[in-house]
């Protein structure tokens, strides 16, 4: 021991030890506080992501109830991507935000931007409408109004309804949430094995967050 420390008295060395005590308890129990509080942050929010099996088994009802819940829209929005074919529930989505426009002066931009992505020849994300539609949209384009994109956004539901929708509910996206695990073992749920579910699920998971 240093001689500066050993010329202190015994009781000042033993309130120092003590104060370096106490200051290491408090450290400790303050990142005992931080972890409890972040993991009740983060259960809070895996509960708050939670859909009942009730809420699910209303996505079968109709495309409609899917694509109008938030965790539905992301579920059906990760199949579409699996299948390289996202740009159909990407333009409806961008419509739907459209028609809450209440600036008429954002009216004519946020429409051509519509148009340029989803619905010109050369659109990057161009959708799959037929001649005559498109012709009237891009009219309408020229004196834009919030209905400009209905009868395009309506024409690309219905080709969602009968086309890809039926195929998302005989999905692993939508099964592995009806039929969770520990559920019984029906017909649909036999089929596939115990690690492909797993797999769908973590897939499913990492794209709806």
């Amino acid at each position: 021991m240093c001689k500066g420390l050993a010329a202190l008295p015994a009781t000042c060395l033993k309130s120092a030890k003590d104060m370096k005590h106490r200051l290491g308890f408090l450290l400790q129990k303050s990142d005992s506080c931080d972890y409890s509080s972040s993991q009740g942050k983060k259960e809070k929010v895996s509960s708050s992501q939670r859909v009942s099996q009730e809420e699910v088994r209303k996505w079968a009802d109709s495309l409609e109830n899917l694509i109008h819940h938030d965790r539905g829209l992301a579920a059906f929005r990760a199949f579409l991507k699996s299948e390289y074919s996202e740009e159909n529930i990407e333009f409806w989505v961008s419509c739907e935000d459209y028609k809450k426009t209440k600036s008429p002066a954002k009216l004519s931009p946020k429409a051509r931007k519509i148009y340029d992505e989803f619905i010109s020849v050369q659109a990057t994300k161009e959708v799959n409408l037929d001649s005559c539609t498109r012709e009237r949209t891009s009219h309408n384009v020229l004196e834009p109004t919030l209905s400009c994109f209905d009868e395009a956004q309506r024409k690309i539901f219905i080709l969602m309804e009968k086309d890809s929708y039926r195929r998302f509910l005989k999905s692993p996206y939508y099964l592995d949430l009806v039929s969770p695990p520990g559920a019984g073992c029906g017909p649909e749920n036999c089929k596939r094995s115990h690690t492909h579910t797993l797999d769908c699920n973590s897939n499913l998971i990492s794209q709806c967050a």
